[in-house]
């Protein structure tokens, strides 16, 4: 009997949407809503952290965050690291679910769980979080890098470069150079000075390895002559470490540069009992070996923090050439002014970009400079 009448009523539903569909009602849209999955949602239970109108300042709080994982956060709370989860309203929308809206340095607001339904849970248990973002402040500044996009999703009409946050509210970004082993690249610290301008980050280059020998002066020179402070020390002789750490009193950093040119070693001597494992560099290659896997958050005993983040040994080296001028933000007000839509700011006539490096507007070592990276670009 059961069986029978269950029967029945799938017939009525479908003679109900039969006779729908003949009356010109709209059913394609219910049809689609019924195929369509419906989205992961985190299951909270009964209490875990109250209805949106009954949250006191007690259950919120403001945190930073220190670690980013697919769809929740490592937030520090006073000196306590909470493992939080994200509002659905806060999550990334439909096909960027591999990605996260918050980057190592944002600074959120969260809604505490309830200590009741914490106790005796497994930590990593989706609906036992200890609690869960629902906002995040507007950034100060911002250490990003376009984010490269396969040929097979690339849209041939969008113009807009997709940008990856790496590290967020910091004041300096400390370019970390090798005097050798691996030496050192001109091309890479104009990548890094060019995306701290861009992020409004004060840029500093650190020599690293002076015990190794001479750096070449004239890449410092030009360098200093774009009013970049330059510091040179060696992490494993520990000259030039007292002033660094001067530089970095009360002050957010973060370490960038390529995979063997010191940066957890400088971690080390900067940070008493930080313990970060390093590796030699490749002798067949003289080029260094990722150690650091993801962004690290260290505190410094006289005040202040630095970001150690996983080595680069070619920043930006998957984008294509046409999406090169992002790092350059003084070209974007005369490049529409090109006579071709594609101008690569090299050759082509009519071109607004060389016109206004000719007339100063635009300075002519920004133009070397870019000239350089396109070229590696093939």
């Amino acid at each position: 009997m059961a069986k029978g009448g269950n029967k029945g009523k799938s017939r009525r539903r479908v003679k109900d949407w039969q006779v729908r569909l003949e009356a010109g009602e709209e059913v394609e849209g219910d049809l689609a809503r019924r195929e369509k999955f419906s989205p992961r949602q985190v299951k909270l239970g009964p209490g875990a952290f109250g209805g949106a109108d009954d949250l006191s300042d007690r259950q919120q709080c403001d945190g930073m965050v220190t670690g980013v994982f697919r769809r929740g956060a490592f937030v520090r709370v006073g000196g306590e690291e909470l493992f939080c989860g994200l509002a659905k309203t806060f999550r990334p929308p439909d096909g960027f679910e591999h990605t996260s809206p918050l980057a190592v340095g944002d600074d959120v607001r969260l809604a505490m769980s309830n200590p009741d339904h914490q106790a005796g849970q497994v930590r990593l248990d989706r609906n036992r979080m200890d609690g869960m973002i629902l906002s995040r402040r507007p950034r100060r500044t911002l250490l990003a890098r376009p984010q490269p996009r396969s040929a097979k999703r690339r849209d041939l009409y969008d113009d807009q470069c997709p940008v990856k946050a790496l590290v967020a509210n910091m004041d300096d970004l400390l370019i970390v150079a090798a005097v050798a082993s691996p030496p050192m690249r001109r091309g890479l610290i104009d990548r890094f000075l060019i995306i701290a301008q861009r992020g409004d980050l004060e840029p500093v280059l650190v020599v690293n390895k002076i015990d190794l020998g001479s750096p070449e002066e004239h890449i410092l020179t030009d360098v200093a002559e774009q009013g970049v402070t330059i510091l040179r020390c060696s992490a494993q002789s520990g000259e030039g470490i007292a002033e660094l750490r001067a530089k970095l009193l009360n002050r957010r950093c973060v370490l960038a540069g390529a995979s063997g040119v010191g940066k957890t070693s400088l971690i080390n001597a900067l940070v008493p009992g930080a313990n970060a494992p390093t590796r030699e560099v490749r002798a067949k290659d003289d080029r260094g070996r990722h150690t650091t896997s993801q962004a690290c958050v260290y505190e410094l005993p006289d005040g202040g923090m630095i970001v150690d983040t996983p080595g680069l040994r070619e920043l930006g080296m998957d984008i294509t050439p046409a999406e090169l001028p992002w790092y350059f933000p003084e070209f974007e007000s005369f490049a529409p002014r090109c006579k071709f839509r594609d101008c690569t700011h090299t050759h082509e006539p009519a071109c607004a970009v060389r016109a206004a490096v000719e007339t100063g507007e635009i300075l002519p070592r920004r133009y070397e400079s870019y000239l350089r990276i396109l070229e590696t670009l093939g």
